[in-house]
């Protein structure tokens, strides 16, 4: 049996006795550790890992988490090194944070990475950081998967500045920066009643005046340290007065007055969805637009399952009892298959201007071999994969331009002749251009979020792709 232990983070949190009760009852974790007001979040990160666990599995847990479904159920046939949740965020819609299912030899790993010195990366993500070291190496993947999660419902005022101040500091790259933008431009300023967007706002504004964006990663943790004290100074000067306790009463009458689950639907109400486009043509940023409008797709599964499924011609995929799509080259062979094997199902085909597309293949395939001597089974997996998926599709195992323009023409042509009689099943979308939730949450009858879409490396200009190509071509 799977053994779990709950790591609950909390800094007094309003919600923090209804999110620890309700992990409880929804994780009914073997063992629990309460790191209780350990900041800043870098020593949190520290002494967490320094926690002799013995257990198949740890959930982190922010303590602004209300967890609403049981969880137990999908941990205990998980198999993934590390499942990142979708939550509902007051501020920012669907998201994935706050609650982190981590796989006991990854967590051992992160404990002995060295945290990296004067890195600005480490200073506003240690956790994150930490993990996406410890998974590289041991070729490591996230995945990602939707619950019905709260999260920064409910927050005190002190605790909501403090956030969107670091909120700021962390919005500092060109894609954050949009994405943070995106957010606050879906915020009622007007709206009197509703205090927690105004002090967000004045979070990002104090953030954005006391904090250069030339600051070096120690002056950046120095300000990160002092929140506290920053955001009490700043609400007295704003007047703000503070929120009273939160309690289970309080969740379950509003619960009663907001379905906040209607725009996501249930899992079992949902069709399954398949992106039909070739790699390199937006797939990853359309598996995490799914994964925003609540469907738990997978993107190029390289597991032993999928593989023997497939290469036997089985389409009642393992995969898809647990998911409720598949997104990149593993749909195109076998798409009418799947529209077989899954009656009403949903279909996106994404698309790309085709010059732009041939230089971006070759760049992705230029080192990556269809064979190879695996160090592993799993590495072994991802080879035979390759191959079978490479032969399907292109039907070459190396970049050779003039049959993949062949098989582009090819391919979007068949797909359109396919679904000629069922527009209504089939969406053609050019993420890579700018397309995005204007036509793909109509086209799945949600509502469109209010996050942007998740550009994934799609929105490489023309030019930076042409320098990538050089660059490949010259070796």
């Amino acid at each position: 049996m799977t053994k779990i232990d709950l790591v609950f983070r909390r800094i007094d949190e309003r919600t923090a006795d209804i999110s620890l009760e309700l992990a409880k009852r929804h994780i009914r974790p073997d063992n629990i550790y309460i790191m209780d007001d350990v900041r800043p979040f870098t020593r949190c990160v520290e002494e967490m890992l320094k926690i002799d666990h013995d257990c198949d599995y740890v959930v982190y847990l922010d303590a602004d988490c209300l967890i609403l479904e049981d969880m137990r159920s999908f941990i205990e046939e998980c198999d993934a090194a590390y499942v990142d949740a979708y939550v509902s965020d007051r501020f920012r819609g669907r998201i994935h944070c706050g609650v982190h299912i981590t796989r006991i030899d990854l967590v051992r790993a992160m404990a002995r990475v060295t945290p990296p010195a004067d890195d600005i990366k480490y200073a506003l993500r240690p956790e994150s950081r930490l993990r996406n070291l410890a998974m590289k190496p041991m070729r490591l993947s996230k995945q990602f998967r939707n619950f019905d999660i709260l999260h920064d419902h409910f927050q005190y005022h002190r605790h909501i500045f403090q956030k969107y101040a670091l909120r700021e500091l962390r919005s500092r790259t060109k894609v954050q920066f949009k994405r943070l933008s995106s957010a606050m431009s879906r915020w009622n300023r007007d709206d009197e009643a509703d205090a927690d967007f105004k002090v967000a706002i004045a979070a990002v504004d104090y953030a954005r005046r006391h904090v250069a964006r030339t600051a070096s990663a120690a002056e950046v943790h120095s300000f990160i340290a002092a929140l506290p004290s920053h955001a009490d100074a700043a609400l007295a000067e704003m007047g703000m007065t503070e929120k009273s306790n939160f309690t289970m009463a309080d969740l379950e009458a509003w619960l009663e007055k907001n379905d906040h689950r209607e725009v996501y639907g249930s899992a079992g109400d949902r069709p399954k969805v398949f992106g039909l486009g070739l790699s390199r043509t937006g797939t990853r940023s359309l598996t995490h637009a799914l994964q925003m409008l609540g469907w738990d797709c997978s993107h190029y599964p390289i597991d032993e399952d999928t593989y023997t499924e497939l290469a036997n011609g089985q389409y009642d995929l393992t995969l898809l009892k647990y998911h409720d799509g598949l997104t990149d080259i593993t749909c195109a062979p076998y798409y009418q298959q799947f529209d077989k094997q899954y009656p009403g199902s949903k279909f996106v085909l994404t698309v790309r201007d085709k010059a732009s597309w041939l230089n971006s293949c070759r760049n992705h395939w230029f080192n990556r071999p269809a064979f190879g001597e695996a160090e592993d089974p799993d590495q072994e997996v991802h080879f035979l994969m390759r191959q079978l998926l490479r032969a399907a599709v292109y039907g070459c195992y190396t970049y050779v331009p003039e049959r993949f323009s062949w098989v582009y023409d090819r391919h979007v042509a068949e797909v359109k002749d396919y679904f000629k009689d069922r527009p209504e099943d089939l969406l053609v979308i050019d993420v890579c251009s700018g397309e995005g939730f204007a036509k793909l949450a109509p086209f799945l009858d949600v509502p469109v979020p209010a996050e942007p879409f998740p550009h994934k490396g799609a929105l490489l200009t023309q030019q930076v792709e042409e320098a990538r190509a050089g660059a490949v071509a010259a070796q």
